[in-house]
């Protein structure tokens, strides 16, 4: 079997519902993916996950490479075996998380060095120094198991001066070239996605997205957004990238999961989404509803008997009120987090299955405008 196979079947404007077909299964897109950084998706079983319509999950290189060690997993049968997810999993290069702990770290030297072959860093668990080369990266994702793999890039960050974001840029198209050079070489069994950088600049972000698209990946990801500039920049970034992305692979907007901005991006022809967000917020009481975002952890909710939300079908709204999930929320019992988790995660994915739905029946603006007005008022 090829590693992916791509095809749309519906289109509403440039708005397109379609299927991807991997090695452990197809996903219908546009997609949201629950993010499971360590091989889990926070306080979620993989049988929750599956009965809540989740059909892709995420991994990630940086992490599992450090513990337990890819090796190790390999040696267990992989990742989809050693975590009991039977479905595809996508698996990011690990590039933000270093990039990440340098800013985060900007004060202390050495933990993260840019190399024109890699990326040298300081593990954050015990300061143990390790390279990662594009090269590296891809073995690690293979030994993973991952349905896809991303390449090594470079995200600048978000308030880059040009040339800065340009030598940036440059470095992800080296390193770029040189991951399909040796996926090809060796024949790897996941399906590979290049990433588009370039910051906010226009010319940057046409001049990368036309690279990328010339390498033949199996699939094209936009990354460096969505990392505090505005929205306005965001979608602006995404009117300049997507004319020069092939129409007949996937888009991957990486790290992007508020539902606006899903809207804006599907709009404009973007097929896959993640983001920690829906869990991570879960886990401080916050959960996803039509008319917004609500935090059960607020008094106001020590009475209200009704659920998160009316109509929604997942276990938690089914089965308890806000005001128990608020008494669990404030009295620090696990299921608290557990049931506004199955809810926000529940609400991402019905949210992108009434996406599809609008269009394939022609009606995505209408719909996108009909659930505006209602959460962002």
């Amino acid at each position: 079997m090829e590693r992916l196979s791509f095809k749309v079947e519906n289109q509403d404007g440039a708005a397109r519902v379609g299927k991807i077909r991997l090695r452990n299964g197809n996903v219908e897109t546009p997609v949201f993916m629950p993010v499971g950084t360590q091989g889990s998706v926070k306080t979620m079983s993989p049988k929750e996950l599956e009965s809540i319509g989740a059909e892709i999950i995420l991994g990630n290189t940086y992490h599992l490479y450090l513990r337990p060690g890819d090796r190790v997993i390999k040696k267990l049968g992989g990742l989809h075996k050693f975590a009991n997810w039977r479905r595809p999993i996508l698996t990011d290069s690990g590039g933000f998380q270093i990039f990440s702990l340098g800013l985060a770290n900007k004060n202390k030297k050495g933990l993260v060095k840019i190399l024109d072959n890699g990326v040298e860093f300081q593990s954050h668990l015990d300061g143990s120094k390790h390279l990662f080369t594009p090269q590296k990266v891809l073995d690690i994702q293979n030994n993973l198991g991952s349905d896809i793999a991303m390449v090594l890039d470079e995200c600048a960050p978000g308030n880059s001066s040009k040339g800065y974001a340009k030598e940036a840029m440059e470095r992800t198209h080296r390193w770029a070239k040189e991951a399909k050079l040796y996926a090809d070489k060796k024949k790897l069994n996941s399906a590979i996605f290049g990433i588009v950088q370039g910051v906010t600049y226009d010319d940057l972000r046409i001049e990368s997205a036309k690279y990328i698209n010339s390498l033949n990946f199996d699939g094209n990801a936009i990354g460096g957004l969505a990392v505090g500039e505005s929205k306005e920049k965001t979608y602006h970034a995404l009117d300049v990238v997507l004319p020069y992305l092939s129409e007949n692979k996937p888009r991957y907007l990486m790290g992007v999961g508020e539902p606006e901005d899903i809207l804006e991006a599907v709009e404009r022809g973007v097929d896959m989404f993640d983001c920690v967000a829906p869990t991570r917020i879960a886990r401080n009481g916050t959960v996803i509803t039509k008319s917004g975002k609500i935090n059960l952890s607020n008094a106001k909710f020590k009475l209200d008997k009704s659920p998160i939300e009316k109509g929604c079908d997942c276990y938690a709204c089914q089965n308890f009120s806000r005001a128990y999930i608020r008494h669990l929320l404030v009295s620090s019992e696990i299921l608290g987090i557990r049931l506004t988790t199955i809810h926000n995660l529940r609400f991402m994915l019905s949210f992108m299955a009434e996406i599809r739905d609008s269009i394939k029946n022609q009606s995505f603006k209408k719909f996108k405008k009909s659930f505006l007005k209602k959460y962002l008022k």
